[in-house]
């Protein structure tokens, strides 16, 4: 019985007292692995978004005392205010994109002007003209509508490609030049323009170059019937305008800080990859005639980093480039002739196309 002990051990009596000072090496690693395990489950953000998420909240909040339903739209405008980027909505007359727009600059304060684009519209009539100054016998320029913060273009594919072309500059490099003089507009400065997609007579269509300046395309549907009957009795109970409930939330300051806070969002190797071989496939896809450009690619980088920061994490993840792509790409890729007859949309092919890539893990 003594010698069974020995052999069921694997080991003599004499070693049994080193059992406790062999184990306990190998115990301590085991409990002080725990403790930052269990840390790791309270996650902490290397960037203070706090602020940021409890703003985004009360903005949607204020749109909300009007605007019923449209999460989505409201959610990728604040997306691309964060990004720094210009929207184009588009969708059928009488779904609130004007005064969801209006709304929107409500929220901020600052400076918003609207501009309603029609066939006889000249580019001086919205950058400004010089004009002479009797008294001094110098031409003075007068700044035009689209010197604001926060622009409403309504209708832009009602004015001709002349007009069209004056945005090209200003939207992009945030600057106009007239008569040799460059002027550069305050910060921020975002472009929502509105388009109906039904009505053809007296429209132009936008051109690519300036497509490709707008981060986002927002499509805009009709509400269901529990949001048309809601849109009803919130319109039946509102007495005044409807721009008179809405508060500003947002300085200029503050979100000049949220935007430095969102390019801090921290965004991996592999996810740019991701990224990159979206864009890249978008260019050789069968059903695609045009591709998304280099631009593309960082609209759905910059996209992502706010989707992240409005959801509070200072990581961008694979959902996030997801919820990017269609918005950034809708616009920028032109269906192969063939596909376009068969009645297949841009959305259909963006969706078979981030499906064909494989998610990082």
């Amino acid at each position: 019985m003594e010698d069974s002990t020995p052999l069921e051990n694997g080991q003599t009596p004499d070693h049994n007292p080193e059992e406790t000072p062999q184990n306990t090496p190998e115990q301590a690693p085991v409990a002080s692995q725990e403790t930052p395990e269990s840390e790791n489950l309270e996650f902490q953000n290397r960037i203070p978004l706090d602020a940021l998420r409890d703003s985004v909240a009360a903005l949607k909040a204020e749109l909300a005392k009007v605007i019923v339903g449209q999460h989505e739209f409201v959610e990728l405008l604040i997306v691309a205010l964060l990004a720094d980027g210009h929207v184009l909505i588009e969708g059928v007359p009488g779904i609130a994109k004007t005064i969801t727009a209006k709304l929107f600059a409500k929220t901020l304060s600052t400076g918003f002007s609207r501009i309603q684009f029609t066939p006889d519209l000249m580019p001086s009539d919205v950058l400004g003209t010089s004009v002479l100054n009797m008294q001094t016998s110098n031409f003075e320029f007068k700044h035009g509508p689209i010197f604001s913060n926060i622009v409403l273009i309504d209708e832009i594919n009602r004015a001709p490609a002349k007009t069209q072309a004056a945005l090209f500059e200003v939207m992009e490099e945030r600057q106009i030049t007239i008569d040799g003089t460059q002027y550069d507009l305050e910060k921020p400065f975002m472009v929502l323009a509105t388009q109906n997609p039904i009505e053809q007579e007296g429209t132009y269509a936008l051109p690519e170059a300036q497509l490709d300046r707008f981060l986002f395309k927002i499509k805009v549907t009709y509400p269901d019937l529990e949001d048309e009957i809601a849109i009803l009795k919130s319109q039946n109970q509102l007495s005044g305008a409807a721009t008179a409930v809405i508060d500003a939330v947002l300085t200029p300051a503050k979100l000049q800080e949220f935007r430095e806070q969102t390019g801090q969002v921290l965004v991996e190797e592999k996810i740019l990859n991701y990224i990159a071989q979206i864009t890249v496939k978008s260019r050789t896809h069968p059903h695609l005639y045009l591709g998304g450009s280099p631009r593309a690619s960082l609209a759905i980088l910059k996209s992502a980093k706010a989707f992240a920061a409005i959801n509070g994490r200072d990581f961008v993840t694979p959902e996030d480039v997801k919820r990017s792509v269609t918005p950034v790409l809708r616009h920028r890729v032109i269906l192969s002739p063939e596909r376009e007859m068969e009645g297949m949309t841009p959305e259909t092919v963006i969706d078979m196309l981030v499906q064909s890539v494989e998610v990082p893990r």
